[in-house]
C-alpha cells in the first residue's frame, strides 16, 4: 500500500482507491500506447463531486500530480501521467441527470459513456451530434475536455458547440458551475468554454450541461468511387461549394476501405483508388436534393460511381466499419500513429498532394482517411515492423505533415487535441506570445501546477 493510497482511503472508501501495481498499470496510458506508460502511484474511483473536491484538496496540499481520466481512449496522451501521482477516474459518475425536451438540454456527470447518452435521446427523439469514433466507450467529460469531434462535424459541429454549463472542480477542491441552461449568455468571462478543451490542465470536469436539437427525419448513405485521392478532394470542395452540406462526409483511400469490407455486406467494389462515404440528413425533400447536388458535382467532376445506398441495415454497416477502421488497422499493422490535420476545406486537395509526396520522400506508408466535410484529415502512419529507424521515420513524416497543414492555414488537431503527442508543436500554430498567455492561465488556476502536468505544451517550454 503506498503513503498516497493510505492517506487517500481516509477522504474516500478503501474500494474507491487503488493502487497496487496489477491494478494502476492499466491507467500508465491511453490510446497512444506508442508514446509513453507511467504507473500513477494510486488511481481513485470517485461517486460524486465531492469525492472529486476531497482528492483535489488533499492533492493541492501535497503538490501532487493530479490526471483526470475518462475512458482512456484519446489519441494524444492527454491522460498518461507522466509524473505519476493520482488518476482520478471518473468511470462511476455516470448519471444521465436530466434531459428537459421542453429546453432542449440535458444534464449529466463527467463518466456517461456517449453511445449511451445518445441512444437516450434519440428515443426522445431528440439528436445529440457530436460523434467522436471512439463513442461507444468514450465519456461525455473526456470529450468536453479535447472538444471531441468526429464524422458529423461538417454539417453539425463539434463538442464544444453543444456545451452550454459545466460543473468543475478546481486545483484546489474549490467547485464551480460557470454557464447553464440558458440558451443565451453574456455576464463574465466565458469559463465554461476556456474549461471546454482544457484537457485536464485547468480542472476536473464533473458534469456537463449540453445542448439537444430535433432528431432529423430522415437519412440517406451514398458511396462515391474515385480514380484518385486528388480526385476525392476536388470532389468535396465542389459539394461543399455548391451549398450540398452533408451530415457526414468522408474520405478514404482504396486500402482503408478494404480493410472496411470485412464489416460491410456486401463489400464496396476496389475499383477505385479513393472513395467518399457520405451520409445526409433532413427532411425527405431535403434529402432528395441534395442528393441531385451531390450527383451533379461528382459526374462533373469525373467520378468513376456514384452509389445511392436505399438499405438503412446496409447502410448501417458502412458507418459501423468507419468507426471500426482505426482498431482493424491496429490488427493489420504493428504500429498505428493517428494524426489529426485541419485545414479550410478548399486547401483539402493540397494537403493530400503534400501527404502524398511526404510519404513517398520519407519512405513510410500512410494511410489517409479523414473528416473531409470540414478539412480534418487523419493521414496514418502504418509501421509493419518497429525499430529505431521507423520511428525516426515516422517523427520525421508527422513533423513534415504538420507542417505543411500549418502552411495551407491549418491546425496541429482538429479534434484528438494535444496532449503530450503535439506538445512540442504548440509554438509552431500559435507563437510565443500567445503560449505565454494560455502558461499564465494555466498558473492562475493551477499556481502548483498539479493539474496534469506536461500536457499541451512542452514543460521546458521549446518548441520544435
Amino acid at each position: 500500500m503506498s503513503s498516497i493510497g493510505k492517506d487517500l482511503r481516509k477522504v474516500l472508501r478503501s474500494e474507491q482507491v487503488l493502487d497496487l501495481r496489477e491494478d494502476v498499470s492499466a491507467y500508465a496510458n491511453d490510446a497512444t500506447y506508442y508514446i509513453a506508460k507511467r504507473n500513477p502511484d494510486v488511481v481513485v474511483l470517485p461517486e460524486s463531486t465531492e469525492d472529486v473536491s476531497a482528492v483535489m484538496k488533499y492533492a493541492f496540499a501535497g503538490r501532487i500530480p493530479v490526471v483526470p481520466r475518462g475512458a482512456g481512449s484519446g489519441l494524444a496522451g492527454g491522460c498518461t501521467p507522466i509524473h505519476g501521482g493520482i488518476v482520478i477516474d471518473m468511470k462511476r459518475m455516470n448519471s444521465i441527470l436530466e434531459i428537459d425536451a421542453q429546453n432542449m438540454t440535458a444534464h449529466v456527470e463527467g463518466g456517461v459513456v456517449l453511445g449511451e447518452f445518445v441512444k437516450k435521446v434519440e428515443r426522445m427523439g431528440l439528436f445529440y451530434p457530436p460523434d467522436p469514433q471512439s463513442s461507444q466507450v468514450c465519456t461525455i467529460g473526456g470529450n468536453i475536455a479535447t472538444r471531441a469531434g468526429g464524422p458529423r462535424g461538417v454539417k453539425y459541429g463539434t463538442t464544444e458547440r453543444y456545451v452550454t454549463g459545466v460543473e468543475a472542480v478546481m486545483a484546489d477542491g474549490t467547485v464551480i458551475t460557470p454557464g447553464g441552461k440558458v440558451v443565451k449568455q453574456s455576464s463574465g468571462y466565458d469559463l465554461t468554454h476556456l474549461f471546454t478543451g482544457s484537457e485536464g490542465t485547468l480542472c476536473v470536469i464533473t458534469k456537463g450541461m449540453l445542448r439537444l436539437l430535433p432528431l432529423p427525419a430522415a437519412k440517406r448513405t451514398l458511396v462515391v468511387t474515385c480514380a484518385s485521392p486528388d480526385q476525392a478532394a476536388e470532389i468535396v470542395s465542389e459539394i461543399i461549394a455548391r451549398g450540398a452540406v452533408p451530415a457526414m462526409l468522408e474520405f478514404l483511400i482504396k486500402m482503408a476501405v478494404g480493410v472496411m469490407n470485412n464489416y460491410i455486406k456486401p463489400p464496396i467494389p476496389l475499383d477505385g483508388e479513393a472513395y467518399l462515404l457520405m451520409e445526409i440528413d433532413g427532411t425527405p425533400a431535403q434529402l432528395d436534393v441534395e442528393t441531385y447536388e451531390i450527383e451533379k458535382a461528382c459526374t462533373g467532376l469525373g467520378a468513376l460511381d456514384v452509389r445511392i445506398i436505399s438499405n438503412p441495415a446496409e447502410s448501417a454497416t458502412y458507418w459501423y466499419a468507419r468507426t471500426r477502421l482505426y482498431p482493424l488497422m491496429t490488427t493489420v499493422f504493428k504500429r498505428v500513429i493517428t494524426e489529426d490535420i485541419t485545414v479550410p476545406r478548399n486547401k483539402i486537395p493540397e494537403l493530400v498532394r503534400s501527404i502524398q509526396s511526404i510519404a513517398a520522400s520519407v519512405g513510410v506508408a500512410v494511410g489517409l482517411a479523414g473528416h473531409a466535410g470540414d478539412g480534418n484529415m487523419h493521414p496514418t502512419i502504418l509501421q509493419g515492423e518497429i525499430s529505431d529507424e521507423m520511428s525516426r521515420k515516422a517523427d520525421k513524416a508527422i513533423e513534415e505533415i504538420i507542417r505543411a497543414g500549418l502552411d495551407l492555414q491549418g491546425t496541429i488537431s482538429g479534434e484528438h487535441g494535444i496532449g503530450i503527442h503535439k506538445n512540442r508543436f504548440l509554438e509552431l500554430e500559435h507563437g510565443a506570445d500567445q503560449v505565454a498567455l494560455m502558461k499564465t492561465i494555466k498558473r492562475a488556476l493551477d499556481p502548483f501546477n498539479i493539474m496534469n502536468p506536461g500536457k499541451i505544451w512542452t514543460e521546458d517550454g521549446g518548441a520544435v
